[in-house]
């Protein structure tokens, strides 16, 4: 019994076994209470922006798609009347019987070709701002902001004027160049085509500053060293540019790209404007301006057009971040 004992005391008396290699550590009580306090910080300054998101965003998306399933029109607005649930009528009516999948493709092929064309613009500026003094790279900066900063609605305006049919710098300098009259009350905006035309040029002359000064900033974080030792090992600028500098870009020209398809998708003003100076809307209308002029009161049909439209934004940036996080979790 007293050898027993003392085993016991002994025992007692040893000091704890130190943790096992790997074994989570145990956090103290002050620990514990600095992360909730961290946490409740955290959620403390992004409540006011869930908020914000929640009201703004989250519930009129909630609330498109409900009304996108219902007959839903200014009459039930009015009266205070509850809409009919008439289940997937307005998609099959707007995919089938209206002009929308004509728009739809009109605007898929005006945005592809805004995108590529801002999106090569601006990077060649921004290649070129690299290459130049710093005098011509301010004004050249200067000249960006000055486009990047007008209105849409007075770019538009003034671009109008310049495309005029009667007074117009274009028809003006034809007529001189060609030294006949033959452009003389040439309207521009009456052909769909060179409607399009004149509409890629506004677009394209305010969205490539944003291209290029992202574009610009970027370059800069390109190290200079490494571009030197591949001009030395024989590589030449297409070479270094692929293999060195893209690298460095892939994840802001990502971004830049998927801004540009939403931008591109969602124009407006300035077809709207164009329109409004002599273009055909039947022939001329893209996404926007046709849920606009669709009827303000067929909400119904309106919210199922903007279910779709909101599908193919978030597949065409889905495709292109999923794409750019597995590279860079390939590397």
């Amino acid at each position: 019994m007293s050898v027993t004992a003392a085993e016991s005391r002994d025992t007692d008396a040893r000091p704890p076994a130190p943790p096992r290699a790997g074994a989570p550590r145990q956090l103290s009580e002050r620990e514990k209470r600095r992360i909730r306090g961290q946490a409740r910080a955290g959620w403390g300054l992004l409540g006011p922006a869930l908020v914000i998101l929640g009201v703004m965003v989250a519930y009129p998306a909630v609330l498109m798609v409900i009304q996108s399933f219902t007959d839903y029109t200014v009459k039930n607005k009015v009266q205070g009347t509850l809409p009919n649930f008439i289940g997937l009528d307005n998609y099959i009516e707007v995919l089938t019987t209206s002009g929308f999948p004509t728009v739809l493709v009109r605007s898929l092929a005006l945005m592809v070709v805004l995108t590529v064309l801002n999106m090569t613009l601006g990077m060649l500026v921004a290649v070129l701002m690299m290459k130049l003094g710093r005098a011509w790279r301010i004004a050249v900066s200067v000249g960006l902001v000055l486009a990047w900063a007008m209105p849409p609605l007075s770019a538009t305006v003034v671009w109008g004027w310049i495309f005029d049919t009667q007074y117009g710098l274009v028809n003006w300098a034809l007529n001189t160049i060609t030294g006949t009259t033959d452009w003389s009350n040439h309207s521009w905006l009456i052909d769909p085509w060179s409607f399009f035309m004149v509409l890629t040029i506004i677009i394209v002359w305010q969205s490539v500053p944003f291209v290029a000064f992202t574009t610009y900033a970027a370059l800069g974080q390109v190290p200079e060293e490494v571009l030197e030792a591949a001009s030395i090992d024989g590589a030449n600028g297409w070479a270094r540019f692929r293999l060195i500098t893209y690298p460095y870009l892939r994840s802001i020209l990502t971004v830049v790209l998927v801004l540009q398809v939403i931008w591109n998708l969602r124009i407006f003003t300035q077809v709207y404007a164009l329109q409004s100076r002599g273009g055909i809307a039947a022939d001329t209308n893209v996404m926007g301006t046709y849920l606009f002029r669709l009827g303000p009161g067929e909400f119904g049909i309106t919210a199922a057009i903007g279910v779709i439209i909101v599908l193919i934004l978030l597949a065409m940036s889905w495709g292109y971040v999923r794409n750019t996080i597995k590279e860079e979790e390939e590397l």
